[in-house]
């Protein structure tokens, strides 16, 4: 079922709470070894949580939105009081426990009366555009378990897919949301920058080079309103949090009638496979359908695509290193001993990173400057900006915890961390995006396209989405998530 549906029942009292929970818990059980999508588990306290929220129904007191549902949260900078945090799958943290709440968790709980049964499969740092790690190993796609969820986000998103939860936690600083969304068939939401705060310490204003987001993965569109109502609003710890209320059940009612839509099909300098072309391309005349203008435009970018992956990987390492040196300073041996948790490429990266200097990472702004303006430029003209979500269908699962995207996409050369997503230059924006299911490949793989809006639009791109959805469903492609063997793949040692 969706959110909205078990939500509804708890409230009428046609399901309680423990049930609701049971249920989840023999289908994580049943469904979880194939895919690896939960890394960590609660199921007596959500157990326990389950019993609290049926005795708050049957007292008839104020409920949230999610009440009584099931959720959870990703392994990476992601909290809640005594789990445990890996940071995406690192050996040696894997005993590291974290006193305290990461915003998504606190108020999914304590404002949306979800319950949060575990924590999600991420790769290490979130540094990639894969979910593999050398701990847990790589989450299997639930519609080819040969296949990656994409990252960061993927457990996540591997999960809402399968239908082992309804709404589970997604956090992006390049595509995170998005990427997993995409690859596994469900709806990614990555709101306005300051519209859910994200919390950060000890530097409350790391989450600016690039824009880090908190957000839903749902299966859903009304799912991820619901989550949405819980998540936004003002939060004094987050310098950039914005203080404003917005009625997100008013997008499910909305229209596209009359609005102009810009179409990219590749952001003017991503080599994007033809299948997935084709399969977008098709899909962003569902708008035409519903009233709507679509041009297609050129961006108006002047970085290569190459330039602009290298770019992001510079600006996001500084948060990196910040957050390895907060390890060192708990008394982890991040630089020494630690340096086997992580990938030969991601290494690469740090000592790059450490030689940068300040007149290099301001010269970078300057670069994001213009990727900004580019964006808004496209605003100037049109409500809405679509395109793919990502170049390539989902790749292949590797054997070593080191999964990566394709080199090479249509031909051409890209970095196999990032290069071959068509994400992250929203993170330099801070634009409010969605990844929505556009359509099937040949071979039954999701396809995702981005729906992009103007600073602050979120119940337009979440309006478009809902057209969409009411346009091209995509929910009965679960069946082929649900109907999946469930046989556990063989998995190297870690």
């Amino acid at each position: 079922m969706t959110a909205a549906e078990i939500a509804g029942l708890v409230r009428r009292r046609a399901v309680s709470p423990v049930e609701v929970m049971d249920a989840t818990i023999a289908q994580n059980e049943a469904r979880n070894p194939s895919l690896t999508a939960l890394v960590f588990t609660a199921f007596d306290e959500a157990r326990s949580r389950a019993v609290e929220a049926e005795k708050a129904v049957m007292a008839g007191a104020a409920l949230g939105p999610l009440h009584g549902v099931p959720a959870a949260i990703k392994d990476l900078f992601d909290f809640k009081p005594n789990w445990p945090a890996t940071y995406g799958g690192v050996r040696a943290l894997k005993n590291r426990v974290v006193d305290g709440y990461c915003v998504f968790a606190e108020r999914i709980e304590k404002r949306g009366g979800a319950i949060i049964v575990g924590k999600t499969n991420s790769p290490t740092m979130g540094f990639r555009g894969t979910c593999d790690n050398y701990l847990f190993g790589c989450t299997r796609n639930p519609f080819d378990v040969t296949r990656n969820s994409g990252g960061s986000s993927g457990g996540s998103a591997a999960a809402v897919a399968d239908g082992m939860l309804s709404i589970a936690e997604g956090t992006d600083a390049g595509g995170s949301i998005r990427i997993p969304a995409s690859w596994c068939g469900v709806f990614g939401y990555m709101a306005s920058f300051g519209r859910v705060p994200v919390r950060l310490r000890p530097n409350g204003f790391a989450g600016v080079r690039p824009f880090v987001f908190e957000g839903p993965i749902t299966r859903t569109v009304e799912d991820a309103t619901l989550a949405l109502s819980a998540l936004v609003g003002y939060d004094p710890r987050d310098p950039f949090a914005l203080d404003e209320t917005l009625d997100f059940g008013a997008a499910l009612r909305g229209t596209v009638d009359g609005r102009r839509i810009a179409y990219s099909p590749n952001l003017d300098v991503f080599p994007v496979e033809p299948e997935v072309a084709g399969v977008v391309a098709k899909a962003v005349r569902a708008f035409e359908e519903a009233g709507a203008r679509v041009d297609e435009v050129r961006i108006g970018l002047n970085l290569s695509q190459r330039e602009l992956s290298d770019l992001w990987c510079r600006m996001m390492m500084p948060l990196n290193i910040a957050a390895l040196e907060g390890l060192v300073a708990e008394g982890y041996d991040v630089f020494g001993e630690l340096r086997r948790d992580f990938s030969p490429r991601y290494l690469a990266w740090i000592d790059r990173s450490r030689a940068i200097t300040e007149q290099e990472l301001a010269a970078d702004q300057v670069r994001r400057t213009e990727i900004y303006d580019a964006i808004q430029g496209v605003f100037s003209t049109h409500d809405l900006l679509v395109m793919p979500t990502l170049a390539c269908l989902p790749v292949k699962n590797a054997a070593d915890g080191d999964t990566v995207g394709p080199s090479e996409v249509a031909g051409e050369a890209v970095d196999p961390l990032i290069g071959w997503c068509l994400t992250y230059p929203f993170n330099f924006t801070g634009h409010p995006v969605a990844s929505v299911p556009a359509g099937l490949s040949r071979d039954g793989l999701p396809i995702g396209m981005q729906i992009v809006g103007r600073r602050y639009a979120d119940l337009d791109v979440l309006t478009a989405s809902s057209v969409f959805e009411r346009l091209r469903p995509w929910f009965s492609t679960y069946r082929r998530c649900r109907d999946r063997p469930l046989t556990e793949p063989t998995s190297p040692k870690r």
